[in-house]
Parts: structure tokens; sequence; C-alpha cells
């Protein structure tokens, strides 16, 4: 089978628990790229945590970000498809998260916003590369179209916090949690519209790149990676990746920490 592109999770995928990107994965992602396979990320981070990994790995094209919001080419600085949260839902929520003492995130294209100071803070700085800008969610909902919002938990109290705001907004947000190896105790709940999915976003860009399903390789680990595995082709899950990932794959390869991505690249991409 002849594939034309690999689409690839960043943490617990490509991203290990240092932050950092295996030297034989990048050697098997620039192989692919040599082969004139486009190479496109798939991820619940923001653009601005991706530039360093982009620019690593010399990737040219279109990412999914914000766990298939948007999708990018940061190069180039072109956006080609964005589905934003309704800015009566956003307002709702902060007004909720507020009233219930919830550290609620808004994220835009560019930049992502608190009311506060949080313990995460330092998480988005030193292992995304991101800060938070404090200002009043109000104004933000009023001044920008948000992409995305973001709970964050590591304890009792704010998995029962992301609980509370999950069944006030059940059928109204999609919520998708992800996981870093590098925080392996923190949960980070992406929250979308609707509608919004890995799979979505890989739908659009395989129409819009001319290409099928079948020509299609996506590799994994997380749960939604869920999304991304049933809109692909050829779905290889990480030796690290959830049980329900791989239930779903064709193929199991090895962990992060020993080049499963490059594993699964050698054995179906430069055969």
């Amino acid at each position: 089978m002849k594939y034309k592109l690999l689409v690839v999770d960043v943490d617990g995928t490509l991203v290990d628990k240092d932050g950092k990107i295996s030297g034989v994965d990048a050697q098997a992602i620039a192989k692919t790229q040599s082969a004139g396979i486009q190479v496109s990320l798939s991820t619940g981070r923001v653009i601005r945590a991706c530039r360093r990994i982009i620019e690593e790995l010399s990737l040219a094209g279109h990412h999914i970000f914000y766990d298939g919001a948007v999708i990018s080419d940061p190069v180039k600085d072109e956006i080609i498809y964005t589905r934003t949260i309704a800015t009566a839902v956003v307002k709702r929520a902060v007004e909720f998260a507020r009233a219930n003492q919830i550290y609620l995130e808004l994220y835009t294209t560019e930049k992502f916003y608190a009311e506060r100071a949080n313990w995460s803070d330092v998480v988005h700085r030193n292992y995304f590369g991101v800060d938070p800008i404090i200002e009043d969610l109000d104004k933000i909902c009023e001044c920008h179209k948000i992409v995305k919002a973001e709970l964050i938990s590591h304890s009792k109290k704010e998995d029962a916090q992301v609980l509370m705001f999950k069944k006030e907004f059940d059928g109204t947000l999609r919520f998708s949690p992800a996981h870093s190896p590098a925080h392996p105790d923190i949960e980070f709940m992406n929250i979308v519209a609707p509608g919004v999915s890995k799979g979505a976003a890989l739908r659009f860009l395989i129409e819009y790149s001319g290409l099928n399903k079948d020509e299609v390789l996506a590799i994994g680990d997380g749960l939604n990676d869920v999304p991304l595995f049933e809109a692909a082709g050829t779905r290889v899950a990480m030796g690290n990746a959830y049980n329900e990932l791989k239930i779903l794959a064709d193929d199991i390869t090895l962990d992060v920490e020993n080049g499963g991505v490059a594993a699964a690249i050698g054995k179906y991409l430069l055969l």
C-alpha cells in the first residue's frame, strides 16, 4: 500500500516523559518526508506549544491542533479549518466556573487566558512553553472567538470539580481527556464544541489534500486519539497506549521511550 500521509500524536507518542523526541524517531520522520510522505501532528496542544517540535523535525504542511478544533500550517501562518465554541456557551461556562471556584482556561488560535494564577502555570511554562494571560474572561468572551477551553486536575477536589462541570455542560460541549508522560498524575480535560475531534479534523484534511482514507497511517496513545483512529486507514497504537485505543488498532508498536514511532514507520512506510 502506498501511504501519503502520516498523522502522529504528540505527547506519549512522539514526545516522551522528558519532553523530548528520540533521535531514532526524528531520523525516521526525516526519512518519511524524504520519501514524499506528508507528516502531520495531531494534538490537543496549542500551536505555540508545537513550534519547537515543528522546527526540530523540519515539518512542513498542515497539522491538527486544539484536539481537532484547528488545522494550521504554522510555518506559513495559514489556518484552513477552525471550529469555535458558541459565545453564549463560553459565557455560561465562565459564569459556572467562577461561581463554583473552578479554574478554567480559554484558548484562541494564538493565546490562552485565565482569571487567576494556578499551580498548572509551571507545567504550561516548563513543559509546553506557554504562559496564560491573566484577564477577565468576560472580556475575552466579548473580544475573541474561543476554540478550546480546558480544565486541569491532579487532586480529588479538582476531579470533583471537573465532574461537576461535565455534568452541567453534558451535550453542550465535548470533553476529551488527555495526559502527558511527563505528568502522569495530571489530567488535561480538553473542552471543544460538539462535533469537534481529531477524527473530524483528519477527515477534513484528507478531503482537503485530495487523499483517501486508505492512504493515511495514524499513530497515537491516548483516549483523544480514538476518533483519529476511526478516521484513518491504518491505525498503530503505542505500546504505552490506553487499552481502549489498542482495541481499535491494526497494530501495536513499541512504547514512546523505545522508539515506537520509528518502529511503526519502518514497518509500514519505509519498506
